[in-house]
C-alpha cells in the first residue's frame, strides 16, 4: 500500500515566495501589494508558497458586506513537483490562514479562461462558482509584438488607451482583449456561506490537467529556493510585499 506523502504547511519568507512565483508558476510574476506568504514541504521538502493578497480591486469585498481585513484573494499557488493534490494543499493554507487571522470571512480566486484555466481544483473543493467576468474587456495591450499589462503602461506615465499607447510606445499597438475569468468564492463561517449561497451558478465545464495533483504548467525546477524558507507569523494586515 503506498505511504501517504507527509505535508506541512507554515509562514515562508519573501525570498522564498519569490522564488516560488518566478520559477514554478506559469505567470513567473510575483503579485504586488500586501500578501500573506504560506509555504508547503511535502516529506520535509520544500515545494512552494501559497499566496493571499488584497487582490487588484480594492472593491472586491464591497458586494458581500464586507471590509477590507474580511476578504482576501488566493493570488498564487505556486508549486514544484509534488504528490500531494493541489486541492489538499489549497485547503491547508487556508485552515492555516484562517487560524492566524480569525477575521476573515471570505476567500475569493480567479481562473483565468486566457490561460485555458476553469477552476478545477477549486470544484474539487466545492468552492461557489459565481460567474465569469470581464469578458472581452481589455486587459493588455500587445506592444512590439509583446503582450504588456494595463499597469506596465501606467508604470511608465502612459495613459491607458491604445490611442496614447500608439503615440507614445508603438504605432501599431493593439488591445487584446480578454476571453474573462471565472469567479470562484469560498466562504470561511456558516453565516457567510448562507449569504453567498444565492450567487451560485453551475460550474464551468471541468479541464481534466486542472484535476491533476501535479500540474505541468507549475513544474518548472527541482531546486530548493536559495534563501531562509521560514518566517515568522503573519497577521494579514501587518504584511507587506517588500522585505
Amino acid at each position: 500500500m503506498p505511504v501517504k506523502p507527509e505535508l506541512k504547511i507554515d509562514w515562508a519568507t519573501n525570498d522564498a515566495a519569490r522564488f516560488s512565483c518566478l520559477n514554478w508558476h506559469y505567470a513567473k510574476a510575483v503579485p504586488v501589494g500586501k500578501l500573506v506568504k504560506i509555504g508547503v514541504w511535502e516529506n520535509k521538502k520544500f515545494i512552494g508558497c501559497v499566496l493571499f493578497g488584497r487582490g487588484a480591486n480594492k472593491n472586491m469585498p464591497k458586494p458581500y458586506g464586507l471590509g477590507q481585513d474580511e476578504c482576501v484573494e488566493l493570488v498564487r499557488v505556486a508549486l514544484t513537483r509534488h504528490d500531494t493534490p493541489v486541492s489538499k494543499i489549497m485547503m491547508w493554507a487556508i485552515k492555516f490562514l484562517k487560524k492566524s487571522n480569525p477575521g476573515i470571512r471570505l476567500v475569493v480566486s480567479y481562473a483565468d479562461l486566457d490561460s485555458n484555466h476553469y477552476g478545477g481544483i477549486y470544484q474539487a473543493t466545492n468552492w461557489i462558482y459565481e460567474g465569469l467576468f470581464g469578458k472581452d474587456s481589455v486587459s493588455a495591450f500587445i506592444i512590439n509584438g509583446k503582450k504588456t499589462h494595463r499597469k506596465s503602461i501606467d508604470s511608465l506615465g502612459v495613459k491607458q488607451s491604445i490611442a496614447e499607447v500608439r503615440r507614445c510606445l508603438d504605432p501599431n499597438a493593439k488591445e487584446f482583449r480578454t476571453k474573462g475569468k471565472h469567479k470562484y468564492l469560498m466562504p470561511l463561517d456558516k453565516d457567510m456561506s448562507a449569504k453567498i449561497a444565492p450567487l451560485a451558478k453551475p460550474y464551468p465545464k471541468r479541464v481534466k490537467q486542472a484535476m491533476t495533483g501535479d500540474q505541468p504548467e507549475q513544474r518548472r525546477s527541482d531546486t530548493d529556493p536559495p534563501a531562509p524558507i521560514y518566517a515568522e507569523n503573519q497577521p494579514f494586515a501587518e504584511v507587506t510585499n517588500g522585505h
